[in-house]
């Protein structure tokens, strides 16, 4: 077991390079798995990218998250999430707070939506059909599902998803503390006006459900706003690009789309494969904190030390993974944590699996020759933002 060195390295190492990941974190990080670093903001931290590493910092209570919710923690995002944010709790808080909306995200009730999400899709395509080609995939697909989707499990209005857009996007910039506040402000808000209008106008969307719960211990209103910011968050921005960045990378690797096309019962397989190979995240997730002194990856890491864990290189593990650099829809065991792992596993996962595989199964039978309308090199990508994805990504069929 060793102590934390002198040599801190300025974490991320490089820019972020569509979806690849940084050469110099797999580099530096395969000789040394539990890495000290000094964060974007806040100080310094341990970086953790070792498949089993990772999954331990996700899943033991003595990684806090709640300890991470003060705004001078270290931290690789502008804003960390409040104190009142399931995200930035720990049970029993935490555990309070999931079982109210559990019953929305289960494989059954995800699955009851199906129909819905592919009446959906459907009628984007049809509309791009009729359009005709080429289009901005992002702008009249991959966006307008997710966002439609959310918002009606919530109960937002249809004439206010725009808006919505635009604030989930503002929430989640790297590197402006000041619009990230000021997006989560607006969208607290309306929630909060929303929430109001629930209670006087009950009805049967989640948001409604949440706002007349009056049972024991009933949410508070900055609980209900607060997880109805995480909801839209969650189920809008990270689906609307990972949507879009499957279609990049099947339509760059002619031979993988031939091959869902060829064998449309492979989508489920490859929605998997493709979340464990592409690397959402421009950057290594929320902080968690040690509440105790403990050995982590033959590391000394101290009570009071932030931690943070790099999923996407996780993925990437070639003691868990063979041939992680192979997209392979054939592969038997796929325990990619993409989703996260443990109590914070991402609440809505089924719902963006069950989003992603309709959005496959629809193009390969609809639009089997679909290509892109661009060179791949011409593409612009979306920058300074936790989540990856295109910025538009122009296709013809």
């Amino acid at each position: 077991m060793t102590a934390a060195g002198e040599d801190v390295r300025a974490y991320p190492f490089g820019p972020v390079d569509r979806l690849d990941l940084d050469p110099a974190l797999v580099e530096i990080c395969g000789e040394q798995p539990v890495l000290r670093v000094r964060l974007p903001f806040g100080g310094d931290g341990w970086l953790v990218t070792r498949y089993a590493d990772v999954r331990t910092v996700l899943s033991d209570p003595r990684f806090s998250r709640a300890a991470a919710a003060g705004p001078h923690v270290p931290r690789t995002v502008a804003v960390a999430p409040p104190a009142t944010s399931i995200m930035g709790m720990d049970p029993p808080d935490h555990t309070r707070l999931r079982r109210r909306v559990m019953r929305a995200f289960t494989v059954r009730s995800i699955e009851a939506l199906r129909p819905r999400i592919e009446e959906i899709v459907n009628g984007l395509v049809d509309a791009m059909t009729q359009e005709g080609g080429p289009v901005d995939l992002t702008t009249v697909l991959t966006w307008p599902l997710p966002i439609t989707v959310i918002c009606e499990m919530l109960g937002v209005p249809p004439a206010d998803q725009d808006r919505f857009t635009v604030w989930v996007d503002g929430l989640l910039v790297l590197d402006d503390p000041e619009q990230s506040a000021r997006a989560r402000r607006q969208l607290g808000e309306y929630l909060a006006e929303l929430i109001d209008r629930r209670r006087s106008e009950p009805t049967d969307d989640l948001l409604g459900e949440l706002a007349a719960d009056s049972g024991e211990d009933p949410l508070s209103e900055e609980e209900l706003i607060s997880l109805g910011v995480s909801l839209l968050s969650a189920g809008q921005e990270a689906t609307a690009n990972q949507i879009g960045n499957f279609v990049y990378t099947l339509l760059t690797r002619p031979d993988l789309w031939r091959q869902l096309v060829d064998d449309p019962s492979l989508v489920p397989r490859a929605v998997e494969e493709l979340s464990r190979f592409i690397p959402i995240s421009a950057t290594a997730g929320f902080t968690r904190v040690a509440t105790e002194d403990l050995e982590l990856g033959g590391q000394l890491v101290r009570a009071g030390d932030a931690v943070v864990a790099e999923l996407g290189m996780a993925n990437h593990d070639a003691d868990v993974f063979e041939r992680p650099e192979e997209i392979d829809f054939h592969r038997e065991q796929i325990p990619h944590v993409t989703f996260g792992y443990g109590i914070h596993h991402c609440l809505g996962a089924q719902l963006a699996r069950v989003e992603l595989r309709v959005v496959l199964e629809v193009l390969v039978t609809r639009l089997p020759g679909l290509g892109l309308a661009v060179p791949a090199d011409r593409l612009a990508w979306r920058t300074e933002r936790l989540i990856r994805g295109v910025a538009a990504l122009p296709v013809r069929w």
